[in-house]
C-alpha cells in the first residue's frame, strides 16, 4: 500500500481476520509448549498423558484424515516345516552326520538325535506328507506326518512344533512323552464315516440326460467336440488341456431329484444335480472318475450349469 494512503474497509477486514487467525495459532502453540513443560516438571506420568493427548487433538482438528490401518497377527500353520523336517530326518543317519539330509535335519532341529537305519534295509522312504495340524495353545503345534515307503508301508509321526506369534519362524521342540524330543510314531488318523449319498435316484443310461453327460465329458476330457455347446448360458468352463484321455465311457448316473429320471426333458428352468461314474481311457490304462454336475432344462435339452470333481460318493440306496 502506498505511504500515506488509508486502507479501505474491504481491504482491512481480510487483514484483520488473518491477524486474528495468526494470533490464535500463536496462542495454541504457546499453550502446547506450556502444557509440555508442565508435564515434564510434574513427572513421567503427566508427560505420558500430555503426549497421549497430542494425537487426539490433531485428530479432532483434522477429522478427514484416514485412521491408521491395524492388522492382526496370524500364526501360520507349520505343517510344511514339519514335513520338510521328517523327510530329512528319515533319510538321514547318525553314521553319516555330514550328509546333506543329516545337516538339514540338524539345522531344523539341533536337539533331536538322528536315526540309525540298518545298512541293508530293503524298504526306502518314498514320500512324506503332512496330514493333520493341531494348535495346542499359544505357539505350540502338533503336526502328524505320513511317511510312505517303497514296500507300500505307511508310518505316521507326530512332530511337536513351536511357531512365533507372526508365523515368521518355527522350531521343532520336544514334547511330553516323546522320546528324547524326537518325533513320536503314532497311529494313523481314524477313518471317518462316509455319509449316505444324496444321489439315490437312478438315471436311465439311454435317456437324454445321460447322453448329454457323456458327450459333455467326452469334450471336456478328450477334446472331441466343443465344451461350450453343452453349457448353460453365462457358464464358462475351460476343457482339460492338453486332453489327457482318448475316450470316456459313462458307467452310471444317479441324481438327487426325481426329474432327472424322466424319459423326456422337463419344463424349462428345471434344475437337477447328478453324480456321474465314468471310466476314462488312454494308452496307459483305464481310470475310474467321478463328477458332480448341476444341469438345467432349456428348450427341450439339458445344459450343464456347474461341475465339481472329487465328490463324496457315499453308500446311499440305489
Amino acid at each position: 500500500m502506498p505511504p500515506g494512503k488509508k486502507a479501505s474497509r474491504s481491504e482491512a477486514v481480510p487483514a484483520i481476520a488473518t491477524g486474528i487467525e495468526l494470533e490464535k495459532m500463536r496462542r495454541r502453540v504457546r499453550l502446547s509448549r506450556l502444557a509440555l513443560f508442565t508435564a515434564i516438571a510434574a513427572g513421567p506420568v503427566a508427560l505420558a498423558v500430555a503426549m497421549a493427548s497430542g494425537p487426539a487433538a490433531a485428530t479432532a482438528a483434522a477429522p478427514n484424515k484416514p485412521a491408521p490401518v491395524r492388522t492382526a497377527a496370524v500364526t501360520a500353520d507349520p505343517a510344511g516345516y514339519a514335513q520338510v523336517f521328517i523327510d530329512a530326518w528319515l533319510r538321514s543317519s547318525a553314521d553319516e552326520a555330514g550328509s546333506a539330509q543329516a545337516r538339514l535335519a540338524q539345522s531344523l532341529a539341533p536337539d533331536v538325535a538322528l536315526p540309525e537305519p540298518a545298512a541293508d534295509a530293503q524298504s526306502k522312504l518314498r514320500s512324506v506328507t503332512a496330514v493333520r495340524s493341531v494348535q495346542r495353545g499359544g505357539d505350540a503345534w502338533a503336526v502328524t506326518v505320513a511317511a510312505q515307503y517303497t514296500d507300500g508301508t505307511v508310518r505316521y509321526f507326530a512332530v511337536p512344533v513351536a511357531a512365533d506369534a507372526r508365523g515368521a519362524s518355527f522350531a521343532v521342540t520336544g514334547a511330553p512323552g516323546a522320546v528324547a524330543g524326537a518325533p513320536g510314531a503314532v497311529a494313523g488318523p481314524a477313518r471317518a464315516a462316509v455319509p449316505a449319498s444324496p444321489y439315490t435316484v437312478h438315471v436311465p443310461s439311454d435317456g437324454a440326460l445321460s447322453s448329454t453327460v457323456g458327450e459333455f465329458l467326452g469334450a471336456y476330457l478328450t477334446g472331441t467336440g466343443e465344451v461350450d455347446r453343452y453349457l448353460a448360458p453365462g457358464v464358462k468352463l475351460t476343457p482339460v488341456s492338453p486332453a489327457p484321455y482318448s475316450a470316456v465311457v459313462v458307467r452310471e448316473v444317479s441324481a438327487v431329484e426325481e426329474a432327472a429320471a424322466a424319459g423326456q426333458v422337463p419344463a424349462d428352468g428345471t434344475k437337477v444335480r447328478v453324480l456321474v461314474q465314468a471310466e476314462a481311457r488312454d494308452g496307459a490304462g483305464r481310470w475310474p472318475l467321478a463328477y458332480e454336475l448341476a444341469l438345467t432344462a432349456r428348450s427341450g435339452r439339458w445344459d450343464v450349469a456347474a461341475l465339481e470333481a472329487g465328490t463324496v460318493q457315499g453308500g446311499g440306496a440305489r
